[in-house]
C-alpha cells in the first residue's frame, strides 16, 4: 500500500470536497456545505493522496486567538480504516500549533477516532463571556454550532463536543 501524503488544498480540489459531501450529507454524517463556501474556505482544508490521488480532505477554522476547530474530516469510503483520516488529522494540529493555537475542538459523531489523539468530551463555555459575544457576530455556521445556537441544534444532535489542549 502506497503512501499518504497531506498537501494544502487547492481551488481545483472543491470538486472532490462536493463529491465526499454528497455521500456523507443525506446519512447526516456530515454537514451539508455550499460549494461558494468551500471556495470562499479552501485555504482552511488539507487534502490526503494516494498515488497522486486525493483521497481524504480535512480544515482547521480558527475562531479566536488560542481557540481553532478541526472540521470537515471526510475519508472516501474506499479508503477507510486505512490512516488517511489520521493523516488528515496530525496534518491539522500541526497547522494548529504553528499559528499558535493552543486549544483545539471538534463537533463529531467519530468520538473514539478523536480520542486516539488526546481529544477529551468537553461541555460548558470554553470562551469568556466578552469572547462569546465577538463570535456572536460570526456569519460562520460552524461557530453558532460551537456555541450552541438554538438555530443550529438540528445540525448538532447527537454531536460530542471533544477538546484538545496542544502543547506551549
Amino acid at each position: 500500500m502506497s503512501e499518504i501524503k497531506v498537501r494544502s488544498a487547492k481551488t481545483s480540489d472543491v470538486d472532490f470536497m462536493t463529491s465526499l459531501i454528497a455521500i456523507y450529507a443525506p446519512k447526516r454524517s456530515m454537514l451539508k456545505k455550499e460549494i461558494i463556501t468551500l471556495y470562499e474556505d479552501v485555504q482552511e482544508f488539507v487534502i490526503a493522496e494516494r498515488d497522486g490521488s486525493p483521497v481524504g480532505y480535512g480544515a482547521l477554522h480558527v475562531l479566536w486567538e488560542d481557540l481553532a476547530e478541526v472540521r470537515s474530516v471526510a475519508v472516501h469510503p474506499d479508503f477507510k480504516r486505512q490512516g488517511v483520516g489520521a493523516a488528515v488529522v496530525e496534518a491539522l494540529l500541526v497547522r494548529a500549533k504553528e499559528l499558535g493555537i493552543r486549544r483545539v475542538f471538534c463537533l463529531t459523531f467519530e468520538d473514539k477516532f478523536f480520542s486516539k489523539f488526546g481529544f477529551l468530551p468537553t461541555s460548558g463555555p470554553l470562551v469568556e463571556h466578552d469572547v462569546y459575544s465577538q463570535m456572536l457576530k460570526s456569519e460562520d455556521e460552524g461557530v453558532a454550532e460551537f456555541l450552541d445556537l438554538e438555530r443550529v441544534k438540528p445540525n448538532t444532535l447527537g454531536n460530542i463536543r471533544m477538546l484538545l489542549m496542544l502543547p506551549n
